[in-house]
């Protein structure tokens, strides 16, 4: 059986040896999935953080993001440099606001919410990052972030004062997608938000991927291994749980095997 090699492997200096978006890109073009662990600092403890990269080294993850919507306890370095200590997996930054930017992350996701009406976060709090992440030396990835209704109002639609997608519209999606590859965003992010009642509907994700060449990443409510299995066949080239593992940690080693069998059928293909 062939084996299939790590997303990005990292050199002995800890730099990455392409860029992540050209490497999610020829994930798109091959048919191969992604799976990130989203690490919000403000739930994370040393020993829980420690625990989780231990049970990474045996179920593998792609990539780590580390942020949230809002955090209070800014300890962004703190956590990439123990991620660092243990691990070569890529780091990208999950901003909230212009607070969360750290340099040694290797990208950021320059997050643009179209799926609200609010300038503050489709241009307004990029004008005010915008000269640090010049100087940061972070890949930037422009990232069309859409929220969609989970049942629960989420801390991303109050802190942004923004409606989410209707669970239920999968067209309106797919509009708001295609209108965001028309304005040049590299990637799109479908988020059910952080303890969604349920996931991003598969028909809501097949309507996006019909329509956009870009990647999709579909984050939120992906608590089991059935429901990201079904996200990945629909049409996710990435998948991000954060609050699952969190509560459950034998959710890492579904997710894992899930994303596995998947990439070694697409392989064998």
């Amino acid at each position: 059986m062939p084996s299939i090699q790590p997303l990005n492997p990292q050199n002995s200096t800890n730099k990455l040896q392409s860029s992540l978006l050209t490497i999610l890109r020829d994930f798109r073009r091959t048919g191969r999935k992604a799976f990130a662990v989203l690490i919000d600092p403000d739930k994370t403890d040393e020993n829980g953080l420690f625990s989780l990269l231990a049970r990474i080294n045996v179920h593998p993850v792609d990539l780590f993001l580390v942020g949230g919507s809002l955090v209070t306890d800014y300890v962004h370095k703190e956590v990439i440099a123990t991620i660092r200590k243990h691990s070569q997996i890529p780091i990208i930054l999950f901003p909230g606001n212009p607070l969360h930017i750290v340099s040694s992350a290797d990208a950021i996701l320059l997050l643009s919410l179209i799926s609200g009406r609010n300038p503050e976060f489709l241009i307004g709090q990029h004008v005010i990052a915008a000269p640090l992440l010049k100087k940061s030396g972070l890949e930037i990835l422009s990232t069309g972030y859409m929220v969609v209704d989970s049942g629960t109002q989420t801390t991303v639609s109050y802190v942004s004062g923004t409606m989410p997608l209707p669970h239920d519209k999968p067209a309106v999606a797919a509009c708001t997608a295609m209108a965001g590859e028309m304005l040049g965003l590299q990637l799109m992010y479908l988020d059910a938000g952080s303890g969604a009642r349920w996931p991003v509907s598969p028909e809501m994700i097949a309507a996006v991927r019909a329509v956009v060449d870009v990647p999709l990443i579909v984050g939120g409510g992906l608590n089991s291994g059935e429901r990201a299995y079904e996200a990945l066949k629909a049409g996710a080239d990435m998948i991000v749980v954060g609050n699952g593992i969190e509560q459950n940690p034998d959710l890492l080693p579904q997710l894992s095997a899930v994303v596995q069998e998947f990439n070694q059928s697409v392989v064998q293909a």
